[in-house]
């Protein structure tokens, strides 16, 4: 733990890290802050992506194994006051520990790769806990990235971090590309575009989900426009068999993903090889 207690709210240090809440300043930095115990776990298992780490003394002591993680990895530990962690966090009730990371996203090319099974593709989506949680569900589902087009939220966001809980740090990011081109490489990289929107004719209990797929989701509000419908291979709807009107997004993507990740994992059991469709 290096130096004294940081109590002042106005000290640079705290205020170079703070301003990190802000986009602007998280583009210009390029960096972004990282909190509580998981995140900060996650992206030390990434050399160099933590810059530094502030830390209570109740959290130095109860989470020891992270704080001796990244004294050992050559980042600079920082014990703040409560206060000054209370000003850093963005949560009601802070966990102790904030890490402040290098951006981690990589261009859409390395994201997604020729062989790339199953990728989720973010069209407008704006609710970063939304965006957060379904970058979580990708990782667990097994996928092979998950691509930020250019209207959708910062993967960066606070709440957007949190809400994925470490998974920013295990699988690839891509972020900014437009709709219409980020759809064009991963079909170009062997996958099919299915557009998850309530208006489709197909449901997921009428499509084959062993093939390489890119699943695309749109706004919490309104879904996919029709000029974003129309670059996919086929609309498709998850059935719903009770009275609710729908779902919400990340429900809906969770959905898809593992219903993909399925019927892959069935299809390589068998030892199939799944056909490229056709383009």
């Amino acid at each position: 733990m290096a130096g004294s207690e940081l109590t002042n709210i106005r000290s640079p240090r705290v205020k170079a890290a703070r301003r990190l809440a802000k986009r602007a300043f998280r583009d210009r930095d390029r960096a972004f802050l990282a909190e509580g115990p998981q995140a900060v776990r996650e992206a030390l298992t990434l050399d160099g992506v933590t810059v530094e780490l502030f830390a209570t003394a109740e959290a130095e002591t109860r989470h020891a194994d992270i704080v001796g993680a990244a004294a050992a990895a050559g980042v600079p530990v920082f014990r703040v006051s409560g206060e000054v962690m209370a000003e850093l966090a963005q949560t009601v009730t802070p966990q102790g520990l904030m890490g402040v990371c290098r951006f981690v996203h990589v261009p859409l090319s390395e994201a997604v790769p020729s062989g790339a099974r199953l990728v989720a593709l973010l069209a407008h989506v704006r609710d970063p806990g939304n965006a957060g949680t379904v970058l979580r569900t990708a990782d667990a589902a097994g996928a092979d990235a998950v691509v930020f087009t250019d209207a959708s939220v910062d993967p960066y966001n606070g709440k957007c971090v949190r809400a994925s809980a470490g998974s920013l740090f295990h699988l690839p990011v891509a972020t900014g590309a437009p709709v219409a081109e980020a759809v064009r490489h991963v079909r170009d990289a062997g996958l099919r575009v299915l557009a998850a929107d309530g208006t489709g004719k197909a449901t997921l209990d009428d499509v084959d989900l062993g093939a390489p797929t890119a699943w695309l989701f749109g706004n919490e509000a309104w879904g996919l426009p029709p000029e974003l419908l129309e670059l996919a291979d086929e609309v498709v709807r998850v059935p719903i068999y009770g009275r609710a009107e729908s779902l919400n997004l990340a429900t809906a993507a969770a959905v898809c993903l593992y219903a993909s990740a399925r019927a892959q994992r069935q299809t390589l059991h068998h030892g199939e090889e799944p056909s490229t469709p056709a383009v």
